[in-house]
C-alpha cells in the first residue's frame, strides 16, 4: 500500500502574492496538487509547479458546485495516493475559513494536516489604504464577523455589542446583505454617519474602494456594482486614510463626471 500523503493548509492571504509567508510560498512549491477557491489570485496559482495537479473547488454566493463534504473527500483521496496537497484558502485558513473542518476529517483519517497562516483580508485591507483597524482615541478594539449564513440562513449576530463606537468592525462576505447589517446597526444605536469603506478585490490590481457612510452604504455598493470578495471596514478609523472624504460616493459621481476620477476609486 502506498503511504498517505499530507496536506497543507495555506493561507493565500488577500491576493497580492507578496503577501505570502515564506513558509507558504515553500509549502506551495512542494505540491503534487493544488486544491483552491475562488477567492485564490491567478497570480498566487501561478508560484505552484507547473506539474501539479489544480482542482478547483471555489464557491460564489448561491452557487457552491462542490460541496464542502466533497471537498473534505477529495482532499483525503490525494494525499492517500501519496501526493502533497496543498489546500489554498484566500486569507487566513482559520478565519472564516473551514481550514479546522478540513483538518479534523483528514486528522480523523490518519492523514498528517500543516497549517500556513495567511494574511486575513482585514489587515490586507488596512496596509493598503493606511486605514487601521485600531488606532488611540477612535477605536480601542476589532470585530471580525461574518456577513453571510449557511443557506442563505438569518444574520443571528449580537448586534447590540457590535453596535459599538468605540470598536472597529470588519465584515466579510457581507456585500449581499450590507443592507440589512446596517439598519441593524442603526438600531441599536451606532449612528448613520459612521464612516464605512468598501473594498473589492483588496490587495489585488482588480482591487475597487468605495468610501461612504453607514446609512447609505447599501445604496453607494449597489450603485458602484461592488461584487464579491468586498470586505467592509465600520468606525471611525476609515476616516484616517488620505482618501477620506474625497471618495465618498458622491465626490467619486463628481470626478467621474469631470473625467478627474482615478484612485478616487481604483486604486
Amino acid at each position: 500500500m502506498k503511504q498517505p500523503g499530507k496536506v497543507y493548509l495555506i493561507g493565500a492571504g488577500p491576493g497580492d502574492p507578496e503577501l505570502l509567508t515564506l513558509k507558504a510560498l515553500r509549502m506551495l512549491q512542494e505540491a503534487d496538487a493544488v486544491v483552491f477557491d475562488r477567492l485564490v489570485s491567478p497570480e498566487i496559482l501561478s508560484l505552484a509547479p507547473s506539474s501539479a495537479l489544480q482542482v478547483p473547488v471555489g464557491k460564489s454566493p448561491d452557487n457552491h458546485p462542490v460541496p464542502q463534504e466533497r471537498i473534505n473527500e477529495i482532499l483525503e483521496e490525494l494525499a492517500l495516493e501519496g501526493m502533497t496537497v496543498a489546500r489554498l484558502k484566500g486569507g487566513d485558513p482559520l478565519i472564516f475559513g473551514r481550514g479546522s473542518e478540513e483538518a479534523e476529517h483528514l486528522m480523523s483519517r490518519g492523514i498528517t494536516v500543516e497549517y500556513a497562516p495567511g494574511i486575513t483580508a482585514a489587515q490586507g485591507v488596512a496596509c493598503v489604504t493606511g486605514v487601521p483597524l485600531t488606532h488611540r482615541g477612535l477605536a480601542t478594539g476589532v470585530r471580525y464577523v461574518t456577513g453571510h449564513r449557511q443557506a442563505n440562513g438569518v444574520l443571528d449576530l449580537d448586534w447590540k455589542s457590535l453596535a459599538c463606537e468605540d470598536t472597529t468592525l470588519v465584515v466579510y462576505m457581507g456585500v449581499a446583505n450590507i443592507g440589512q447589517i446596517a439598519l441593524r446597526l442603526i438600531a441599536e444605536g451606532l449612528s448613520g454617519t459612521t464612516p464605512v469603506l468598501a473594498i473589492a478585490n483588496a490587495t489585488t490590481p482588480r482591487e475597487t474602494r468605495l468610501y461612504s457612510e453607514l446609512d447609505r452604504i447599501a445604496i453607494d455598493v449597489r450603485d458602484a456594482r461592488l461584487k464579491a470578495p468586498v470586505l467592509f471596514v465600520v468606525g471611525k478609523v476609515v476616516t484616517l486614510s488620505a482618501e477620506w472624504p474625497a471618495t465618498t460616493f458622491d465626490a467619486m459621481l463628481s470626478a467621474v463626471d469631470s473625467g478627474t476620477a482615478g484612485r478616487l476609486v481604483h486604486a
